[in-house]
């Protein structure tokens, strides 16, 4: 049996443990039961490919009480329609069209957060204009000149308040 007949055998025996038939996991995960039968013959050529995929698998996982979180790594793992990464995809695509893949991820961020240099990663903070950040210094100057003023003009009312009496 390969790793992937044993993933599917899982599932579909969680399934049957918890008595949920087909019918009641399509009606509330809104997928239809033919995809998860063909899920559980181990045929999900039909199948969409990555976030797709893995929310199917997810909403399976916690239909039938298992962990979704490790139920969807495994099935990453174990088959290509689970695959996180685009990279894959896209270089599988260029390869039916016959040309070469052009890919780049929209996550630009990857490297920084693979740690590839060993030091801890540090957050980046946001770039704002200088017209924004003067705005901002003018709006506080001028909030604390209006509580200046106002402190000034309470404590001369309070200090005429204390002469007359």
């Amino acid at each position: 049996m390969t790793p992937q007949e044993a993933f599917v055998t899982r599932l579909r025996r969680h399934r049957q443990r918890n008595r949920i038939s087909l019918e009641e996991l399509a009606a509330e995960t809104r997928v239809k039961r033919e995809m998860f039968e063909a899920l559980e013959a181990n045929d999900i050529s039909a199948w969409p490919r990555g976030l797709y995929a893995r929310a199917w698998i997810r909403t399976y996982a916690c239909a039938v009480g298992l962990d979704p979180i490790d139920t969807v790594d495994e099935f990453c793992r174990l088959f290509p329609h689970g695959d996180r990464r685009g990279q894959a995809t896209m270089e599988d695509i260029a390869t039916i069209v016959a040309t070469t893949g052009q890919f780049r991820s929209d996550f630009t961020h990857l490297e920084r957060r693979k740690g590839t240099t060993g030091a801890p990663l540090q957050p980046r903070l946001a770039s704002w204009p200088s017209t924004v950040v003067d705005a901002a210094r003018q709006s506080a100057k001028s909030a604390g000149d209006f509580v200046t003023d106002l402190t000034r003009q309470v404590k001369t009312r309070v200090s005429g308040v204390k002469q007359t009496q």
